[in-house]
């Protein structure tokens, strides 16, 4: 049985997006799935796009995510020697040949055709042919390299997620696969990339499948294996449309930074475009455990933030608070606060991570317990009464000598509110402003256990 290798080769001209994220996922749980190998390619040809900062930013979102490569990377751009010795042998072989046909006069050829009502394309006249005179060489001009492409016949293939495709030869003109300053084009060093490297199945978005014709043909005229294909749908976002910028998050980076824990975005990205029965929530060990091609679905799959936030709110109850602790502590760091000195970081996460959706929500709840008390006008004005301020103070002092545990100090609250007079909200909601400057808290005895007895007392004082 063949060895399942698969290849995930991102452009560095921007971030590791979500539809790259998916592919990416993807092509790394079909090869754990098959104890297969895993190759990272990074294909940088586009040498005006691609910048260092693209490739890291790539690199830290596949790091984030934990889809780490067997192999790689591997950029295109050192491999120019192989592309060049490759395109030599296909001249000697008679598979590809010299094009003198400079832009404008291609221009000219395509306009004609137009005119004609004809499809737009290069006529083949540097294609040589058996009895066939090409024109003369023109003085001083560069030639481009073109595959000589099969002209009849179909290419075909039965695409893992499509189905069957097939291509006309008739309908593909003549490839350039070297430009006329000797660089190779994007088709061609995906062909002979896919053909050393040994992948087995190329698993991508759909917006490649027009390639896929060309590059079958390449690969056979090179006398190298065929892999399988797999062309994703496209992900569109929450309105129907193709997902863009406008749609939130340009990076999965991004989505650590609001947030998402890497498990509930593994999750939610293995539900786009593919299924498992009726299973929506599975750990990333289940998803290698199940995947395979078949059950990706070949129509498009929809970005559903509010169903992301969902899985999130699940895998964050699911976090013990000692775990995530150290995130938080960085998110509140990157703030300038500190937790030193404060109360326990875990016991503050525990009283939030049940009404959380994102780990941003959970910093910004414990930020108060850590950063300088700061009251606005409007809500000491609201809730810091006269009779508040007095009621307060009358639990301070019963807080003074209370057992400090949830019982104890539950007491102090409603024997203070059955002293002065007042309903449980009248005094619990004046001491969440005293104490964290908001008024809506979890279980306001919760909170003053975690707080501590000398920090509450030091901020009702």
């Amino acid at each position: 049985m063949t060895t399942v290798r698969t290849r995930f080769a991102p452009s560095p001209t921007g971030f590791l997006h979500i539809g790259g994220a998916r592919t990416a996922l993807f092509s790394w749980a079909f090869a754990r799935h098959h104890g297969g190998q895993f190759v990272l390619r990074i294909e940088d040809t586009d040498v005006a796009r691609s910048t260092p900062e693209a490739v890291q930013a790539i690199l830290d979102g596949m790091n984030w995510l934990e889809l780490g490569h067997d192999e790689g990377p591997f950029y295109q751009m050192q491999r120019m020697d192989r592309y060049k010795a490759v395109i030599a042998e296909m001249l000697a072989a008679g598979t590809a040949y010299y094009c003198y046909t400079q832009p404008d006069e291609l221009e000219a050829i395509r306009e004609a055709q137009r005119a004609r009502g004809e499809k737009p394309r290069y006529d083949g006249r540097w294609r040589p042919e058996a009895g066939k005179t090409l024109p003369a060489v023109p003085a001083g001009v560069q030639p481009v390299i073109r595959f000589k492409n099969p002209l009849d016949g179909v290419v075909a293939w039965d695409d893992l997620v499509k189905g069957r495709i097939e291509i006309a030869n008739a309908e593909m003109d003549d490839l350039i696969i070297a430009r006329a300053d000797g660089t190779p084009t994007y088709n061609f060093c995906v062909v002979v990339d896919d053909w050393d490297m040994r992948i087995s199945h190329v698993i991508r978005g759909d917006d490649h499948v027009n390639n896929t014709p060309r590059q079958i043909n390449i690969l056979k005229a090179l006398g190298a294996v065929v892999p399988q294909y797999a062309h994703l749908s496209m992900i569109l976002g929450d309105d129907g449309t193709k997902l863009s910028k406008r749609h939130g998050a340009v990076s999965v980076m991004q989505y650590h930074e609001e947030g998402y824990l890497k498990e509930a975005v593994i999750n939610y990205l293995a539900r786009l475009g593919w299924s498992h029965g009726d299973d929506e929530v599975f750990s990333r060990e289940q998803f290698v455990e199940w995947f395979d091609l078949d059950h990706i679905t070949p129509s498009a799959a929809q970005f559903n933030t509010e169903k992301l936030k969902w899985l999130n709110a699940h895998y964050i109850k699911q976090t013990a608070p000692e775990v995530l602790a150290a995130d938080i502590a960085q998110r509140l760091a990157q703030r300038g606060v500190s937790v030193a000195g404060g109360p326990d970081l875990a016991a503050v996460i525990a009283l939030y991570r049940d009404r959380a959706s994102t780990l941003v929500e959970i910093a910004d709840a414990a930020a108060p317990y850590y950063a300088a008390l700061q009251i606005s006008d409007e809500l000491a004005a609201q809730h810091l009464t006269d009779v508040a301020r007095d009621a307060l103070a009358a639990l301070a002092g019963r807080l003074q000598s209370a057992s400090w545990d949830k019982a104890a100090l539950s007491a102090a609250i409603k024997e203070t509110c059955t002293e002065k007079g007042l309903k449980m909200p009248q005094l619990a909601i004046p001491l969440r402003v005293k104490l964290l400057g908001v008024t809506q808290t979890p279980s306001i005895d919760a909170v003053l256990e975690v707080f501590g007895r000398e920090a509450v007392l030091q901020r009702l004082g």
